[in-house]
Parts: structure tokens; sequence; C-alpha cells
């Protein structure tokens, strides 16, 4: 946090000394030691609920983000089914414009009654 090296802490030690005295060092050291930890889990605390803000934050954006997808997706269904039901009237239209195929006209030849006759014939 701060840049105190030993040098630094050794006078502040010197100067508590001497200003509080020995008596109550221990006491006024004991509390400023409460304070310092009372502020450490303050800011823990306050660091762990920022990082819960930043996350549930990112979990909104990802999910906008899932359902602007979801939604493409759906519109490309909607369009293709649509394709796909004009693709399939436009065969069935195909199919019943499409012209007769004229049958081949029966021969009066000897060999057209022989095919009938076996044709009506019993099986055997």
């Amino acid at each position: 946090m701060f840049d105190i090296g030993f040098w630094e802490l050794s006078i502040i030690a010197i100067i508590a000394l001497l200003v509080i005295g020995p008596e109550r060092l221990p006491a006024v050291a004991r509390a400023a030691g409460n304070w310092y930890g009372k502020m450490q889990r303050f800011i823990t605390s306050v660091k762990s609920d920022i990082e819960e803000e930043l996350k549930a934050s990112e979990l909104k954006q990802i999910m906008d983000e899932q359902k602007a997808e979801l939604e493409q997706l759906k519109q490309s269904l909607h369009q293709t089914r649509s394709d796909l039901e004009r693709v399939a009237a436009t065969d069935y239209l195909e199919e019943a414009i499409k012209p007769v195929e004229k049958l081949p006209e029966p021969e009066s030849s000897p060999s057209s009654e022989s095919t009938s006759n076996e044709l009506n014939a019993p099986p055997r």
C-alpha cells in the first residue's frame, strides 16, 4: 500500500514510544491493529462487491448477446421455412401444369389381339 521501509517504521516506533510512553504503548498498538484489520476487511468487502457487480454485468451482456443471436436464428429459420414452402408450392404447380403425356394408341394388328387375350386369360 504505502511505500514505507524499515527505517521509517523504526522512526515512527521511537516517536510513538516517546510521545505515548511505555505504559500505554501496547494498548495503543492493539487499538491501531484493530482499526487496521477493520479497514482491511472493509476494503476487501468493497472489492468483492465490485467484482460481483462486474461479473453480473458481464453475464448480463453475454445473455443479451445470446438473445440477439437467438432472434437472428429464429428469423433465419422463419425465412428458410417460408422459402421451403414457396419451393414446395412451385413444385406442386409445376406438376399440375405439366402436360399430360400422350398414351400410345392401340394398334389394330393381330399381335395386339393376342396380347389382350393373354391378359384376359386366367392365371395358371
